[in-house]
Protein backbone atom coordinates (compact mmCIF):
# COMPACT_ATOMS: atom_id res chain seq x y z
CA UNK A 1 0.00 0.00 0.00
CA UNK A 2 1.63 3.05 -1.12
CA UNK A 3 0.25 6.38 0.22
CA UNK A 4 1.52 9.94 -1.46
CA UNK A 5 0.88 12.87 0.64
CA UNK A 6 0.40 15.91 -1.33
CA UNK A 7 -0.66 19.33 -1.24
CA UNK A 8 0.97 22.37 -3.72
CA UNK A 9 0.92 24.61 -0.58
CA UNK A 10 3.37 24.96 2.05
CA UNK A 11 2.90 25.18 5.62
CA UNK A 12 -0.27 22.45 5.55
CA UNK A 13 1.07 19.78 8.17
CA UNK A 14 2.15 17.49 4.96
CA UNK A 15 5.51 16.43 7.25
CA UNK A 16 3.61 16.35 10.39
CA UNK A 17 1.37 14.32 8.84
CA UNK A 18 3.55 11.70 7.08
CA UNK A 19 5.71 11.29 9.97
CA UNK A 20 2.98 10.54 12.56
CA UNK A 21 0.62 8.83 10.45
CA UNK A 22 3.45 6.69 9.80
CA UNK A 23 5.06 5.99 13.34
CA UNK A 24 1.42 5.32 14.18
CA UNK A 25 0.85 2.47 11.63
CA UNK A 26 4.32 1.24 12.38
CA UNK A 27 3.85 1.39 16.34
CA UNK A 28 0.92 -1.21 15.72
CA UNK A 29 2.98 -3.87 14.50
CA UNK A 30 2.83 -2.75 10.74
CA UNK A 31 5.90 -2.84 8.56
CA UNK A 32 6.19 0.53 7.37
CA UNK A 33 8.45 2.87 5.00
CA UNK A 34 8.69 6.38 5.25
CA UNK A 35 9.97 8.33 1.70
CA UNK A 36 11.34 12.07 2.09
CA UNK A 37 11.08 13.19 -1.56
CA UNK A 38 10.73 16.97 -0.45
CA UNK A 39 14.35 18.93 -0.78
CA UNK A 40 13.90 20.31 2.37
CA UNK A 41 14.31 16.87 3.98
CA UNK A 42 11.93 18.20 7.25
CA UNK A 43 10.64 14.18 7.35
CA UNK A 44 14.63 12.94 7.34
CA UNK A 45 15.64 15.61 10.00
CA UNK A 46 12.72 15.21 12.29
CA UNK A 47 13.49 11.54 12.55
CA UNK A 48 16.87 10.43 11.74
CA UNK A 49 20.14 11.28 13.96
CA UNK A 50 22.81 13.17 11.69
CA UNK A 51 21.61 11.89 8.46
CA UNK A 52 24.81 13.82 7.23
CA UNK A 53 26.43 11.24 8.07
CA UNK A 54 25.06 9.08 4.58
CA UNK A 55 26.53 9.29 1.76
CA UNK A 56 23.39 8.84 -0.33
CA UNK A 57 20.40 9.50 -0.77
CA UNK A 58 16.45 9.02 -2.62
CA UNK A 59 18.45 11.45 -5.29
CA UNK A 60 21.16 9.02 -5.81
CA UNK A 61 18.82 5.95 -6.54
CA UNK A 62 15.97 8.20 -8.90
CA UNK A 63 19.01 9.53 -10.76
CA UNK A 64 21.20 6.37 -11.26
CA UNK A 65 19.57 3.24 -12.21
CA UNK A 66 22.08 0.88 -10.89
CA UNK A 67 21.23 2.52 -7.14
CA UNK A 68 19.55 0.01 -5.00
CA UNK A 69 16.43 1.98 -3.16
CA UNK A 70 17.41 -0.36 0.04
CA UNK A 71 20.82 0.48 -0.20
CA UNK A 72 19.69 4.17 1.27
CA UNK A 73 16.83 2.87 3.75
CA UNK A 74 17.95 3.65 7.58
CA UNK A 75 16.11 2.96 10.86
CA UNK A 76 14.81 5.89 11.88
CA UNK A 77 14.21 7.13 15.92
CA UNK A 78 10.88 6.01 15.91
CA UNK A 79 10.16 2.48 16.53
CA UNK A 80 9.32 0.35 13.91
CA UNK A 81 9.68 3.10 10.93
CA UNK A 82 12.21 2.94 8.24
CA UNK A 83 13.30 6.03 6.11
CA UNK A 84 13.96 6.46 3.12
CA UNK A 85 16.37 9.61 3.63
CA UNK A 86 16.77 12.60 0.88
CA UNK A 87 19.07 15.73 0.95
CA UNK A 88 19.11 18.80 -0.71
CA UNK A 89 20.64 17.28 -3.73
CA UNK A 90 17.36 15.93 -4.24
CA UNK A 91 16.52 19.95 -5.80
CA UNK A 92 18.67 18.91 -8.52
CA UNK A 93 16.42 16.09 -9.49
CA UNK A 94 13.51 18.23 -11.95
CA UNK A 95 16.10 19.55 -13.91
CA UNK A 96 18.34 16.59 -14.62
CA UNK A 97 15.16 14.43 -15.41
CA UNK A 98 13.65 17.02 -18.02
CA UNK A 99 13.19 15.29 -21.02
CA UNK A 100 13.94 11.90 -19.76
CA UNK A 101 11.50 9.66 -21.00
CA UNK A 102 10.92 7.87 -18.20
CA UNK A 103 11.03 10.84 -15.81
CA UNK A 104 8.02 10.26 -14.20
CA UNK A 105 8.42 6.83 -13.57
CA UNK A 106 11.60 6.69 -11.51
CA UNK A 107 10.70 6.52 -8.37
CA UNK A 108 7.82 3.70 -9.19
CA UNK A 109 10.24 1.41 -10.83
CA UNK A 110 12.50 1.92 -7.81
CA UNK A 111 10.04 0.47 -5.21
CA UNK A 112 9.97 -2.74 -7.45
CA UNK A 113 12.50 -3.40 -5.65
CA UNK A 114 10.31 -3.66 -1.73
CA UNK A 115 7.75 -5.48 -3.31
CA UNK A 116 6.33 -7.32 -0.47
CA UNK A 117 9.00 -6.10 2.01
CA UNK A 118 6.08 -3.01 3.42
CA UNK A 119 2.95 -3.20 4.13
CA UNK A 120 2.49 0.70 4.00
CA UNK A 121 5.05 3.06 2.13
CA UNK A 122 4.12 6.91 2.68
CA UNK A 123 5.28 9.39 0.46
CA UNK A 124 6.35 12.88 1.65
CA UNK A 125 6.17 15.17 -1.31
CA UNK A 126 7.25 18.90 -1.68
CA UNK A 127 4.99 21.64 -1.87
CA UNK A 128 4.78 21.80 -5.91
CA UNK A 129 3.48 19.56 -8.55
CA UNK A 130 6.49 19.49 -10.75
CA UNK A 131 8.00 16.30 -11.70
CA UNK A 132 9.42 15.41 -8.01
CA UNK A 133 5.51 14.90 -6.88
CA UNK A 134 4.55 13.16 -10.28
CA UNK A 135 6.77 10.42 -9.30
CA UNK A 136 5.05 10.14 -5.86
CA UNK A 137 1.21 10.32 -7.82
CA UNK A 138 2.68 7.65 -10.33
CA UNK A 139 3.88 5.43 -8.14
CA UNK A 140 1.08 5.37 -5.26
CA UNK A 141 -2.00 3.58 -4.73
CA UNK A 142 -3.65 6.54 -3.19
CA UNK A 143 -2.94 10.26 -2.44
CA UNK A 144 -4.08 12.02 1.31
CA UNK A 145 -4.52 15.48 1.04
CA UNK A 146 -3.71 17.62 4.04
CA UNK A 147 -5.37 21.18 4.16
CA UNK A 148 -5.19 23.57 6.58
CA UNK A 149 -8.44 25.06 7.72
CA UNK A 150 -7.61 28.48 7.01
CA UNK A 151 -9.18 31.20 4.32
CA UNK A 152 -7.47 30.73 1.63
CA UNK A 153 -7.03 26.44 1.99
CA UNK A 154 -8.57 25.41 -0.88
CA UNK A 155 -6.51 27.88 -2.97
CA UNK A 156 -4.64 25.50 -5.80
CA UNK A 157 -6.99 23.06 -5.09
CA UNK A 158 -8.33 22.74 -8.91
CA UNK A 159 -4.91 22.52 -9.92
CA UNK A 160 -4.04 19.63 -7.72
CA UNK A 161 -7.22 17.63 -8.66
CA UNK A 162 -6.55 18.66 -12.34
CA UNK A 163 -3.05 16.73 -11.82
CA UNK A 164 -4.48 13.82 -10.40
CA UNK A 165 -7.05 13.33 -12.81
CA UNK A 166 -3.94 13.70 -15.56
CA UNK A 167 -1.68 11.03 -13.65
CA UNK A 168 -4.51 8.63 -13.99
CA UNK A 169 -5.05 9.18 -17.43
CA UNK A 170 -1.54 9.19 -18.42
CA UNK A 171 0.60 6.89 -16.28
CA UNK A 172 -1.84 5.96 -13.26
CA UNK A 173 -5.09 4.52 -13.68
CA UNK A 174 -5.85 3.40 -9.91
CA UNK A 175 -4.87 5.93 -8.31
CA UNK A 176 -7.62 7.10 -5.75
CA UNK A 177 -8.11 10.35 -3.36
CA UNK A 178 -7.97 8.10 -0.04
CA UNK A 179 -8.92 11.56 1.86
CA UNK A 180 -8.57 14.71 2.84
CA UNK A 181 -6.95 15.61 6.33
CA UNK A 182 -8.27 18.98 8.09
CA UNK A 183 -5.33 20.00 10.18
CA UNK A 184 -3.78 23.24 12.31
CA UNK A 185 -7.59 23.27 13.20
CA UNK A 186 -8.59 25.63 15.84
CA UNK A 187 -12.46 24.91 17.08
CA UNK A 188 -12.66 28.42 18.66
CA UNK A 189 -13.04 30.15 15.81
CA UNK A 190 -15.51 30.92 13.71
CA UNK A 191 -13.75 30.96 10.64
CA UNK A 192 -11.91 27.13 11.53
CA UNK A 193 -15.67 26.38 11.77
CA UNK A 194 -16.69 27.98 8.37
CA UNK A 195 -13.64 26.42 6.37
CA UNK A 196 -14.70 23.24 7.30
CA UNK A 197 -18.14 23.37 5.54
CA UNK A 198 -16.54 25.06 2.64
CA UNK A 199 -14.18 21.82 2.09
CA UNK A 200 -17.14 19.67 2.70
CA UNK A 201 -18.64 21.20 0.30
CA UNK A 202 -15.92 20.31 -1.80
CA UNK A 203 -14.56 16.84 -1.07
CA UNK A 204 -17.78 15.06 0.94
CA UNK A 205 -17.30 12.12 2.71
CA UNK A 206 -13.42 11.97 1.54
CA UNK A 207 -12.71 14.46 4.37
CA UNK A 208 -11.53 12.71 7.43
CA UNK A 209 -14.05 12.29 10.28
CA UNK A 210 -10.93 13.62 12.97
CA UNK A 211 -9.10 17.04 12.60
CA UNK A 212 -5.85 17.73 13.74
CA UNK A 213 -5.78 20.61 16.09
CA UNK A 214 -3.06 23.46 16.72
CA UNK A 215 -0.92 22.17 18.55
CA UNK A 216 2.45 23.36 20.90
CA UNK A 217 3.73 19.26 20.98
CA UNK A 218 3.40 18.44 17.49
CA UNK A 219 5.38 21.75 16.11
CA UNK A 220 8.53 20.48 19.11
CA UNK A 221 8.21 17.05 18.43
CA UNK A 222 10.60 17.12 15.70
CA UNK A 223 13.40 18.99 17.51
CA UNK A 224 13.82 15.92 19.12
CA UNK A 225 13.54 13.88 16.54
CA UNK A 226 10.41 12.20 17.70
CA UNK A 227 6.95 11.50 16.83
CA UNK A 228 4.27 12.74 18.71
CA UNK A 229 3.64 8.98 20.25
CA UNK A 230 6.93 9.22 21.65
CA UNK A 231 7.25 12.96 22.62
CA UNK A 232 3.99 13.80 24.22
CA UNK A 233 1.76 10.37 24.20
CA UNK A 234 -1.17 12.06 25.67
CA UNK A 235 -1.54 14.55 24.03
CA UNK A 236 -4.64 15.66 22.03
CA UNK A 237 -2.46 15.60 18.83
CA UNK A 238 -0.59 11.50 19.75
CA UNK A 239 -5.23 10.66 20.13
CA UNK A 240 -6.11 12.45 16.98
CA UNK A 241 -3.42 11.22 14.73
CA UNK A 242 -3.82 7.58 16.21
CA UNK A 243 -7.74 7.86 15.22
CA UNK A 244 -6.13 9.09 11.52
CA UNK A 245 -3.83 6.24 11.13
CA UNK A 246 -6.82 3.69 12.04
CA UNK A 247 -9.22 5.95 9.47
CA UNK A 248 -6.64 5.23 7.03
CA UNK A 249 -6.10 1.94 7.32
CA UNK A 250 -9.76 1.12 7.08
CA UNK A 251 -10.29 3.11 4.14
CA UNK A 252 -7.17 1.80 2.17
CA UNK A 253 -8.86 -1.88 2.77
CA UNK A 254 -12.38 -0.80 1.02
Amino acid sequence: MIIAITNQKGGVGKTTTSVNVASAIALMGKKVLLLDMDPQAHSTISTVTNPEKYEKSLYDVLMTKTERLEDIIVRSNIPGLDMAITKISMAKLEPSLAGEFDGHFRLKDALEQLRGKYQYIFIDTPPTLGLITLNALVAANYILIPIQSSYLCLEGTDDLLETIEKVKRIANPNLKVLGVLITLFDKRTNLARDVVERIRKVFGAKVFKTFISKSVKLEESPAYKESIFTYAPNSIGAEQYQKVAEEIMHRAKN
